[in-house]
C-alpha cells in the first residue's frame, strides 16, 4: 500500500479531507525523522518503536582491491513492531490463507 493510497482510505474512513489527511501524515513522520535525528526514539504504543541503533566500528574488505576498510561507528533507524501488532499480523494472515486455499 502506498502513502497515496493510506491517505485516501484515511480520508474515506474518517470523512476528513484528503489535503487535511496528507497535512497530518506528513507532520507525523516529519516528527519521527527529526526526533530519530536528534537520537531519540518514538514510541507508539500498540504499534512499534521506532529507534536508532548504534552500529560499532568494524573492518571490511574491498574484494576488488584486496583491502582492509575501517568503516566507522554510524547510527541506523530501525523499526520494532508491537508483540500486539505482531500477533494481529499473524492472525490475519492464517485467515487470508484460509480464504486464498
Amino acid at each position: 500500500m502506498t502513502k497515496a493510497e493510506i491517505i485516501a482510505e484515511i480520508a474515506n474512513k474518517t470523512g476528513i479531507e484528503k489535503v487535511d489527511v496528507q497535512e497530518t501524515v506528513e507532520a507525523f513522520f516529519k516528527v519521527v525523522k527529526n526526533s530519530m535525528i536528534s537520537g531519540e526514539n518514538v514510541y507508539v504504543r500498540g504499534f512499534g518503536s521506532f529507534v536508532v541503533k548504534k552500529r560499532a566500528e568494524k573492518t571490511a574488505r574491498n574484494i576488488s582491491k584486496n583491502t582492509a576498510i575501517i568503516i566507522p561507528e554510524h547510527f541506523v533507524p530501525s523499526f520494532k513492531p508491537a508483540k500486539a501488532f505482531v500477533d494481529k499480523v499473524k492472525v490475519g494472515n492464517k485467515k487470508a490463507k484460509a480464504v486464498n486455499a
